[in-house]
């Protein structure tokens, strides 16, 4: 092996800690503050809850095409969410790395609306490593996720991440296990703000702040920053006739700027 190519596996397994930021481009750039809100199709990998919220068929695609810089640390994300009347299911796909190093990861939630101020959600992940020349490993791991309704302007949610503790050897902490917590608030029609905090049983918590303005009809502008490590994150939304398109961009203090986009096509279109 190369060292270049040594390097590289050195880079994903230990920097990365376990793939990436979750998705989506809207997510991201509020720094991932949202928790309590969670409300498109791409819920299902950060709070499963919010595919609830969802009355209509989604599907989205989202790529980070070189994150820090490093090709070969590239990722792609799929999800697809159906509503019923006994609740929502959604799909979803990961698949991160290059031919040297490879995650890959298969999602299937459920998610339901009490109808009294409360969604809650699961999400089944099963997650599969391949080494070239090592071999592969596998585990599943589940997360749970809720969103309570304070008020029609005020929601508090939460999302317990690999609850349990999967791991993909006899080392810990393989698969993080992460609590994350927050709160979303419409302070107009126009514009909300998002408050979490994200706490993994070996890091310091890290807090989070969002802030979203549709600024017209079809345009939205975001922006968030985190500590723990300390990020800034910046974005947009273009909304239009069941099609959203999103860009989001974040900078680490060490490792540099960071570009995602993603997709998503909503059956109704008339949101």
């Amino acid at each position: 092996m190369h060292a270049k190519q040594f390097f590289l596996i050195i880079i994903l397994t230990n920097i990365t800690n376990f793939a990436q930021i979750n998705p989506g481009a809207k997510q991201v750039s509020l720094s991932n503050s949202d928790v309590a809100t969670s409300g498109d199709v791409f819920a299902i990998f950060d709070n499963p809850a919010g595919l609830s919220m969802i009355k209509w068929q989604e599907m989205g695609v989202y790529y980070s095409p070189s994150p820090y810089g490093i090709s070969e640390m590239a990722n792609v994300f799929g999800a697809y969410n159906q509503p019923f009347s006994f609740g929502s299911i959604a799909f979803g796909v990961m698949t991160y790395g290059y031919e040297l190093y490879r995650e890959n990861k298969f999602s299937l939630a459920y998610s339901y609306n009490f109808q009294n101020g409360f969604q809650a959600g699961i999400t089944l992940n099963w997650y599969t490593v391949v080494i070239k020349n090592y071999g592969n490993s596998s585990t599943y791991f589940l997360n749970i996720g809720g969103i309570i309704n304070l008020n029609e302007i005020l929601r508090m949610g939460f999302h317990f991440e690999n609850i349990n503790r999967a791991s993909l050897s006899d080392a810990d902490n393989q698969i993080p296990v992460i609590f994350n917590s927050g709160f979303s608030f419409d302070a107009t029609k126009e514009f909300s703000l998002h408050l979490a905090m994200e706490k993994d049983l070996i890091r310091n918590a890290s807090i989070k702040l969002g802030l979203e303005y549709n600024l017209i009809k079809y345009f939205s502008i975001r922006t968030g920053f985190a500590n723990e490590p300390s990020k800034y994150s910046a974005g947009i939304g273009i909304n239009y006739s069941g099609f959203r398109f999103n860009y989001a961009i974040y900078t680490h203090q060490e490792l540099g700027i960071t570009h995602q986009f993603d997709l998503i096509y909503c059956l109704d279109s008339n949101i």
